[in-house]
């Protein structure tokens, strides 16, 4: 299983260029950066680690396709890729309703139609390949002559309609507020052996996982109250984002993360929380698949 960290970009590019050479330097495989509304834009963030500094892999988990043409994001994708080394996982996904419509104006219906039709004229440009599309949503003539080796590709996906659009057109997917066997009994089974499941995980190790499952609660509470991520905490039988949270010693955090492997996950993307979070990595490190 692959070990990744997922990162903090509210301190701007320095900071999150300090932590992609802290994660090289720590021997993880892979930082991740998040679009959040109205704050920095990932791919620009790794671009300017360069092609030397951090892990093998940069990757977005995720930037949104909403806002963003198919053609200007593979050109974006393409030009990171260049600058970080052909080190680039572009992980995308559409978004939810209250920014994409309500912030942003766009609509947000047809998800899993909307996104499979953007995925197949992403996809062929990320190649080179010319693209002449006239779909449902988009219209498109081009191709991107970057040149390069294609970023890897994954897709936000955690419903069924979506899942099966992750596994015929991307390299696997990304998901969130999940529990090992909801991965183990929904994800692994939906995607083709060979995909990649990059888990988000809030971890958390402390002497009081009651406290510190609250203080997340606090926090990330309201995603349960989105369409989406209710859906799947709804299908693993879960009621709050608490419940997805990793916390306690060091000897059940390490228990409880190696059940997503055990689960079919490949890759953990550590969100590293509480009052010390290198504890967490510590944990981690002996976690990693060589």
């Amino acid at each position: 299983m692959r070990i990744g960290t997922f990162l903090d970009t509210s301190g701007g590019p320095a900071a999150v260029h300090d932590a992609i050479a802290a994660a090289g330097r720590r021997g993880l495989d892979a930082a991740w950066t998040n679009q959040l509304p109205g704050s920095w834009d990932p791919l620009a963030l790794l671009a300017g680690a360069g092609p030397d500094r951090g892990p093998a892999e940069l990757g977005t988990a995720v930037t949104l396709t909403a806002p963003v043409h198919p053609a200007a994001l593979a050109a974006n994708a393409l030009t990171v890729q260049a600058a970080v080394g052909g080190r680039l996982t572009l992980g995308v996904g559409p978004g939810h309703g209250w920014f994409v419509t309500d912030q942003l104006g766009l609509p947000y219906n047809a998800v899993a139609a909307r996104t499979r039709e953007y995925l197949e004229i992403l996809r062929p440009l990320l190649h080179g390949e010319q693209v002449t599309h006239r779909g449902r949503f988009h219209t498109v003539d081009t191709r991107i002559t970057v040149p390069g080796p294609p970023p890897r590709l994954l897709l936000s996906a955690l419903g069924p309609r979506m899942l099966a659009v992750a596994g015929e057109l991307t390299d696997g997917t990304v998901a969130t507020w999940v529990r090992p066997d909801l991965v183990a009994d929904h994800l692994r089974p939906a995607l083709p052996d060979t995909a990649r499941i990059v888990v988000s995980v809030v971890t958390v190790v402390t002497s009081d996982p009651d406290a510190a499952r609250a203080g997340i609660e606090r926090t990330f509470g309201v995603a349960a109250d989105m369409p989406a991520y209710r859906a799947v905490l709804d299908r693993g039988g879960l009621t709050r984002i608490a419940e997805t949270v990793v916390a306690g010693d060091e000897e059940t955090v390490a228990a409880e993360l190696r059940r997503f492997a055990d689960a079919g996950a490949t890759d953990l993307v550590l969100v590293a929380a509480g009052e010390h979070p290198e504890r967490v990595l510590d944990v981690a490190d002996a976690l990693r698949t060589p």
